[in-house]
């Protein structure tokens, strides 16, 4: 568990690097103690880069190198001094839930002039840094490269001035540099996402779900202003996640007459049965003739047309704000852990980078290519380019920009005339099956209004396959599913028992009976495993000859090809909200905890808590747990409270083993505490279930949703009968036969084969664990470009 910090204090969600170089690439410097890697954060704050900054110091420290902390970003490189200052492992100790950034962050328009530069650099190799972690925006990185590539010029003049020796200037004669961005407006071009940005769509969810109560109980409209500068994506995915009526970004400004469009929209809504209305204007939105588009302007169109009274929410730097979300935690300590390994192998020849992400995984990105490629869209904007705005942002982005349009639109618009045999528009029942999942309600709502946009009639059937059974099943609305695109739990009800052999009759009478033409399961393992079950008997029970499509809903994070499920990031934020509690209530007592997370015999989830709250030992099913091992770790225990430690965590998956429940660690680890210390056992239970679904969940379920109805359209075109399920991986979403579930995971233990998070447990404990000293054997996190 991190300690309280030693030194300064401190100040908050449808993706190219490589592993560590192999052996001889160690670079500059014949040992790890001649390295020495400077970490500074830059610009404006985000939610996260203390995860980073955690993570460089930690890395370096374990990899031989000497880690430094930049105090103030680049002004501190300017005024050198203790602004330069060595770190220990304690120094980023009590830093990971924080927001802002610890080591603080400054504008310096000194460093923007060459003398300025100058300065930063003979500070720099006064204390031997050649080595840089940057952390900020693409200002901040601009410097950061400038700086670079005026370093050897700069190190001439200060050997001229005597300010630098020859020998110190031989010995650093370039700078290598390692980026990562930390902004919430997420507009690097080439990464998905960037640090802070699921943090402060976090903080943009809450204040719409709060907005949404009040709004709904007057019948009033409110016009909410995020953050982005010129990218949208805080304000498209907010609109998506909050169940929003319309959104203005700036990478598509509406065309003239926007007003009239968005004041029939809204009045079309309120007809349909809305009693509230919500639109979200980006700060940097404009129209085509570049006038921008502010809420008050938004505000005075409705008031005029509509004679409503509005209201204005400008939610301003709270959206950098806050502790920072799961995401920001795990993701950026990756990104972190990378960065370091970057500086630590840099050698002779090495371009600098931006370490990012792309499709779940780690990318390196040629830092002034990318640079580049983000500061273009301005220029598209300009020159009205505004398919070239969007396309720059990625096909994700597009696609989310069309199903918003789709699900917004309160008149049902069939796009399609797709028929069943009979000249009837399809019947597609929608079921949740299996364990409750946060994020079902919004997935069944994309559903339903994407199903009825494609003209079928939608179904909602009530209480799993035991209500299918039952006959209990309802026509859905469009109204009907309106409130539920950010509550928890699910409306149609779930359950976890399928259906025995001996009602397979039944269920394909009532089938038959409801006339139902396909079926979308919305579930976790024992849902795929009915559906699998159907498919394999539809030769038996003719009703079961229909398209089937599974999508994945649970917190097990276990389901065949699907990295990520619904639910999983609702949980994951949940655990860390607990824990952070738990480790405030210990940090007072020397004390043990050892937390219980769920998962059956599926690690992530106790695994990816271990990172976001900095637990120094986690206990997996997919690892086991051996009485020697206990013994070696009851031993760490009590050397790290000797050393002075004040509470240590583990975290136990529930099912990591039959015979060492956490009761029985708890009381090993009391046994052998030699009064050092007291442990407790911390039983996270149903809590992870529960909650509203966090951004992240609530914009994959309408992503899988969306491509679930997309799928049986393509399979009511061509005729066709399969049972399928749908899945992110590779960060893309596929589509894959239910009858090949077995070559993705163990159908005994539910167990996905190779999953990609297992190359995080060693990033777990390097950052963790300072005597961590082996190298696990796992699949790599990296992909390279």
């Amino acid at each position: 568990m991190d300690e309280p910090a030693k030194s300064e204090p401190t100040g908050q969600p449808d993706q190219s690097t490589a592993a560590a170089p192999a052996e001889g690439q160690a670079g500059e410097g014949a040992t790890g103690e001649s390295r020495k890697i400077a970490v500074l954060t830059s610009g404006g704050d985000a939610q996260g880069m203390n995860a980073v900054v955690r993570a460089v110091v930690r890395t370096a420290l374990h990899e031989d190198a000497v880690p430094y902390a930049v105090m103030e970003g680049w002004k501190g490189a300017v005024e050198g001094g203790s602004f330069i200052r060595k770190m220990t492992w304690s120094d980023v100790s009590g830093i990971l839930n924080e927001g802002g950034t610890a080591i603080g962050t400054a504008r310096c328009e000194a460093f923007r002039e060459r003398d300025g530069m100058r300065k930063a650099v003979r500070n720099l190799v006064a204390e031997g840094i050649d080595r840089v972690v940057a952390i900020g925006g693409d200002g901040s990185l601009t410097g950061a490269d400038e700086l670079r590539a005026q370093w050897s010029g700069l190190l001439d003049e200060l050997v001229d001035r005597g300010e630098v020796t020859r020998e110190q200037a031989d010995a650093h004669p370039r700078l290598h540099l390692a980026g990562v961005v930390g902004s919430i407006d997420n507009d690097l071009v080439g990464s998905d996402m960037t640090v802070g940005t699921d943090s402060a769509l976090h903080r943009i969810i809450e204040a719409i779900d709060a907005i949404s109560s009040t709004a709904a109980s007057h019948q009033r409209t409110f016009v909410v202003e995020v953050m982005g500068r010129r990218c949208g994506y805080l304000a498209l995915m907010s609109a998506i996640a909050g169940g929003c009526d319309y959104v203005f970004i700036p990478e598509l400004p509406p065309e003239e007459g926007w007003e009239g469009r968005m004041c029939e929209k809204l009045r079309e809504g309120r007809a349909a049965g809305r009693r509230d209305s919500i639109i979200v204007v980006a700060e940097g939105a404009q129209d085509r003739q570049g006038n921008p588009i502010t809420a008050k302007l938004v505000q005075e169109a409705i008031q005029d047309r509509l004679g409503e009274d509005v209201r204005i929410t400008s939610l301003g730097h709270v959206q950098r704000g806050g502790t920072p979300s799961a995401y920001d935690r795990w993701m950026s300590t990756i990104l972190g852990y990378t960065a370091a390994l970057e500086m630590v192998h840099a050698g002779e020849g090495d371009e600098p980078c931006i370490v990012g992400t792309r499709r779940n995984r780690v990318v390196r990105l040629r830092l002034m290519e990318a640079i580049r490629e983000t500061r273009a869209v301005k220029g598209y904007l300009s020159s009205g380019d505004y398919e070239a705005a969007v396309d720059s942002r990625g096909p994700g982005f597009r696609g989310m920009l069309d199903v918003f349009e789709t699900m917004s639109m309160p008149v049902e618009i069939h796009r399609g005339h797709i028929a069943t045999p009979d000249g009837r528009p399809p019947r597609v029942a929608v079921m949740h099956a299996g364990g409750l999942a946060p994020g079902m309600d919004p997935a069944a709502k994309a559903a339903v209004r994407l199903g009825l946009d494609r003209g079928f009639t939608m179904l909602g059937v009530v209480g799993g396959f035991p209500g299918l059974l039952d006959g209990e099943l309802r026509e859905l609305t469009w109204a009907d599913v309106d409130s539920w695109a950010g509550s928890g739990g699910a409306h149609l009800g779930t359950h976890r028992s399928v259906p025995a052999i001996d009602q397979y009759y039944a269920l394909g009478r009532e089938i038959e009976k409801n006339q139902i033409d396909a079926l979308m399961v919305i579930g976790g393992f024992t849902g795929y495993l009915a559906a699998l079950h159907m498919v394999e008997e539809k030769n038996r029970y003719p009703a079961f000859d229909l398209p089937i499509v599974c999508v994945p809903a649970s917190i097990d994070n276990n389901l065949p090809g699907a990295e990520l499920s619904i639910g999983v990031d609702t949980a994951l934020n949940n655990n860390a909200e607990v824990i952070d509690r738990i480790k405030q209530s210990a940090a007072a007592n020397h004390r043990c905890f050892v937390a219980e997370a769920m998962g059956r015999r599926c690690g992530y989830l106790t695994l990816m808590s271990g990172i976001v709250t900095g637990a120094e030992q986690v206990y997996l099913s997919e690892n086991g747990i051996s009485l020697s091992q206990l013994s070696e770790d009851a031993a760490r225990i009590v050397k790290a409270f000797e050393g002075g430690r004040d509470l240590y965590l583990v975290i136990a998956n529930e099912e990591a083993s039959d015979y060492y429940t956490t009761d029985m660690l708890t009381k090993i680890f009391e046994a052998e505490s030699r009064g050092l210390y007291d442990v407790r056992p911390a039983v996270l239970g149903h809590m992870q279930q529960g909650g509203n679904p966090s951004p992240f969940d609530r914009t994959l379920a309408v992503r899988l949703a969306n491509y679930a109805i997309g799928e049986l359209s393509r399979q009511f075109e061509k005729g066709k009968r399969d049972g399928v399920f749908v899945g992110l991986s590779d960060g893309q979403i596929k589509v894959q036969r239910l009858t090949h579930m077995d070559e993705l995971i163990d159908l005994k233990t539910r167990l996905p084969v190779d999953p990609w998070w297992r190359g995080l447990e060693e990033i777990l404990y390097t950052v963790a664990d300072k005597d961590f000293d082996k190298k696990l054997d796992m699949p790599a996190v990296y992909e390279a470009d």
